[in-house]
This record gives C-alpha cells, structure tokens and sequence, in this order.
C-alpha cells in the first residue's frame, strides 16, 4: 500500500476535503496533527523541498500571527522563517500531502491528486 501522510486540520474544510479524497482512493493516510505537534524545522524543510518553495510561499499570510510577528519583514532569511512556522504551526498552509518523494499543497484539494 501507498505510504501517504496528510498534514491535517480537522477544522479546515479543504483539509478534510483532501482527506476524503485520499480514502475515495483507498488510501488511509497517516495523520500529521501538525498544529498538536508541530513540525521540527528540519521537517520543515523537508516539506519546503519537496514542494519546490521558499518559506514564505508554505505561510498563510493572512494569519493574525503573521503580521504580529513582523514576518512580511524583507530581512527575514530562511531559517527564521521556518523557525516562526515550527513556533506557530497555524502559519503552515494546509492540507499537505506527501507520497513518497513527492509533496503537494491541497489548494485546491484536487491538487493532491497530481503526486498520487
């Protein structure tokens, strides 16, 4: 069976869109509760390289927390970008779904089905 993971917001209806579409597939992925548990930075970059993006790309900039956190700062390099999502999970985009070497943002949730 295909491993999958589902960086998942159960409250997110493009979460749980992306969800439903995976077990239509019959495939059960295995559940990050990443904002429970966040990803370590070194996950996040693995994510960022997957995905082929900069941090700021992975970031929901219309978080209060983002701008809060002065994260639209030009200054800002990689690494404390990625640190701010690993301390504030609820900036990371969602869905996420990785399969293999392979990894795509759910939005649209149908944009999962590219790396299936």
């Amino acid at each position: 069976m295909q491993d999958v993971q589902l960086y998942h917001n159960p409250r997110c209806s493009k979460s749980r869109a992306a969800l439903e579409l995976l077990r239509g597939r019959g495939l059960e992925p295995r559940i990050v509760a990443y904002l429970d548990e966040p990803p370590t930075v070194a996950e996040l970059e693995r994510l960022l390289d997957l995905l082929d993006l900069e941090p700021r790309a992975l970031m929901r900039r219309d978080e209060e927390a983002y701008r809060e956190l002065g994260l639209d700062d030009p200054s800002l390099d990689r690494r404390a970008l990625v640190e701010a999502m690993h301390r504030e999970p609820r900036l990371i985009q969602r869905p996420i779904v990785v399969s293999g070497s392979r990894a795509a943002i759910g939005r649209p949730p149908e944009a999962i089905l590219d790396i299936l």
